[in-house]
């Protein structure tokens, strides 16, 4: 008979796990304690990063912290001493093989927190040389577990009865080990292939102490480093934070729903179910996914499936996280992102998400737009929304700064930019101006340098920035908030004129965006128009009709009167139009064509607007300006062309005229001699 497992909001649970672990592994965690936190499901039991806390508890032990730094201290001062022998020696390449694999066994030794860089580096082929790849991507999944009994215990513990009263089937052995814990493949009685996840004795005490270390370490470096200005203290703090979350399987659950809810329906995105009756705080259970990691494209290309593809799935799916919703996966390793064997790009491991404010993804958004169009003037008071200069920063000398840097990293076209290029960049410029780094933006920067690693692993030449611009401008057109209509009318008018070229870009690049919709982009266009926000647009638009009828009523006159000037024989006449104003006319009818071309073009939902935009009063006082406007530029050319002509008369009529001096001709004899 099945023990029925203890519920998930069953207190005493929670408080009995932390004391068997305190048993298992001395040294009690007494800054771990269960509160009750808000998440977007339901009041639930977590555990809480709280430095202030883990200082008081530490400052108590100063000999197990100073022995923790010099373990931590050693190991790397050994690695670097041995690399710095073997460059003297002239064995650097002979020997990176073993210096790559004892560089991974230094970072499993010292625990999950360097374990994650670790795991951070290894998608990294551009920065990291291959050997060590090699080894470092054994952090993924290939640590070394712990034993089966530990295991089996803490499912008992949290679950309430022994594995095999819970579970139909579960693996002899985990079939994967990383950083927190280590996964076995499992059956219900129910029948569900499932992945059970159990996490690792004595974790929150390494992570703690580790993370008080870094703590330490950051905030020394930020008041004695004049070069550090990054609000280092606030960064470890969000890891922290992050990781304490990840130690928490329900809240993990919890994560991966909220995920499906968000991001389940795109195309081609796979998330697993999570099984609550199996999961607690230290074991999960979630439906078996079957898959290649993204970092074996032949693998990949060997089931049928497009590797390439699915790199472009991913990085859709995290603009929408970053720039949509704001609710992001912060650790996309090549272990947490498989491609399954019909096509899918399959999301795992929930532990460590994080979430981008509004007002944040707004202003990485303006900053995209900014950076691709070269608005380095726009793009310096972007960095002030987003934290990284203070609101009283002269940005006088940033912004020259930032056209002779960005200008190196843009290259030609946004097809040539890639992150990588950017963070270098802005990094030199980092001990010239006044940046700090704030800290939500660290996790940011990971996930996408993640991402664009694991992109440059399948082609080299992938650039995140030119596959997510197509998003970025459909959501510049389409999105109906003040922070981006202002955006936009930034983007598009500048100097009392309207750029063409930039709304052809825009529309250009929103066409290849999956989800673009045109006739919705018509029908918010006209919206906005006629609201009380659009009425500067009103404006301009009512000059500009008003050129390019003029423009156009100028350039017919032309041909006909060049044509009726061929026929009488006298062609080459000069024309009426300026340079600029072709210019704008070609733009007009490029953006006609970008129309008639996009997927989702229907001439019916177009003339179906007309009724009402001729309805709208503010159409009819469009029309009268337009009317009054072309009026008063036709009078005043006709009336400079009769001026012009009397004046060119009245010259004409004060010239002497001259005689022709008398043609003086030889007689006929002369000229036959």
């Amino acid at each position: 008979m099945q023990t029925k497992p203890r519920s998930n909001l069953d207190p005493a649970a929670s408080t009995r796990a932390v004391v068997i672990e305190s048993e298992l592994h001395p040294a009690p965690d007494d800054h771990l304690k269960s509160v009750q936190v808000d998440t977007p499901y339901q009041q639930d039991e977590s555990l809480r990063y709280n430095p202030e806390a883990i200082a008081a508890q530490y400052s108590r032990r100063p000999l197990q912290v100073w022995g923790r730094a010099f373990v931590i201290f050693w190991a790397f001062f050994v690695f670097a001493a041995r690399l710095w022998w073997d460059k003297r020696l002239g064995q650097v390449e002979r020997k990176q093989s073993r210096r790559a694999a004892q560089l991974r066994e230094i970072l499993t030794r010292l625990g999950p927190a360097y374990i994650k860089v670790g795991q951070a580096l290894s998608t990294r082929p551009d920065l990291v040389p291959p050997n060590y790849l090699e080894e470092l991507t054994k952090l993924q999944d290939q640590l070394p577990p712990f034993p089966n009994e530990l295991a089996y215990q803490f499912i008992e513990e949290e679950l309430g009865a022994p594995p095999d009263k819970i579970y139909a089937e579960l693996s002899p052995h985990p079939i994967a080990a990383a950083s927190l814990g280590q996964v076995y493949k499992g059956k219900l009685k129910s029948g569900e292939t499932v992945a059970v996840k159990v996490q690792r004795p004595g974790l929150s005490r390494r992570i703690t102490i580790d993370i008080y270390i870094l703590r330490m370490l950051s905030a020394w470096a930020s008041k004695n480093l004049k070069q550090v200005r990054s609000d280092l203290v606030g960064i470890m703090d969000e890891f922290g934070a992050r990781i304490f979350e990840e130690m928490d399987y329900t809240q993990e659950g919890h994560n991966a729903e909220r995920f499906a809810k968000l991001y389940g329906h795109l195309k081609d995105i796979y998330v697993p179910r999570i099984y609550w009756q199996y999961t607690h705080r230290r074991v999960l259970t979630m439906e078996w996914i079957t898959g290649t990691k993204l970092t074996q494209p032949q693998a990949i290309h060997a089931q049928g499936v497009d590797a390439g593809y699915l790199i472009e799935v991913g990085v859709q799916c995290s603009l929408r996280q970053l720039l949509e919703h704001g609710f992001f996966h912060a650790d996309p390793h090549p272990g947490n992102l498989l491609a399954t064997p019909d096509g899918k790009l399959a999301y795992l491991d929930f532990g460590m998400m994080s979430e981008v404010k509004p007002y944040q993804r707004y202003g990485l958004i303006e900053a995209i737009v900014h950076l691709v169009n070269r608005d380095f003037d726009l793009l310096a008071e972007d960095y002030v929304k987003l934290e990284f200069l203070s609101p009283d920063t002269d940005l006088a000398p940033i912004v020259p700064a930032f056209a002779s840097v960005f200008n190196n990293a843009l290259g030609g076209t946004v097809a040539d930019i890639n992150i990588k290029s950017i963070t270098d960049e802005l990094s030199a410029l980092m001990y010239e101006f006044p940046f700090r780094v704030p800290a939500y933006y660290a996790l940011i920067i990971r996930s996408l340098v993640t991402l664009e690693g694991i992109a440059i692993n399948i082609d080299p030449n992938f650039k995140v920035l030119s596959k997510a611009y197509p998003y970025v401008a459909k959501r510049l057109l389409t999105d109906q908030s003040p922070e981006l209509r202002a955006s936009l009318r930034d983007l598009l008018f500048k100097d009392g004129s309207f750029r063409w070229n930039r709304l052809e870009n825009l529309l250009r690049n929103a066409r290849d965006s999956d989800d673009y919709d045109l006739n919705q982009v018509l029908d918010q266009t006209v919206d906005f128009l006629f609201s009380e926000r659009g009425e500067f647009i009103r404006e301009y638009l009512t000059v500009e009709i008003v050129k390019a009828i003029d423009v156009f009523g100028r350039n017919t006159l032309q041909n006909i009167t060049s044509t009726l000037r061929g026929q009488n024989g006298k062609n080459g006449s000069k024309s009426a139009v300026s340079v600029d104003e072709q210019k704008n006319l070609e733009h007009l009818y490029r953006i006609l064509d970008l129309l008639r071309e996009t997927p989702g073009f229907d001439p019916m939902q177009i003339a179906s607007l007309v009724p009402r935009i001729l309805t709208k009063p503010e159409t009819q006082k469009m029309g009268q300006k337009i009317a009054s406007q072309l009026t008063q530029r036709v009078v005043a050319r006709v009336v400079r062309e009769v001026l012009l002509a009397d004046e060119k008369n009245r010259q004409n009529e004060r010239r002497p005229i001259s005689t022709p001096p008398l043609k003086r001709s030889l007689p006929a004899a002369s000229v036959a001699r």
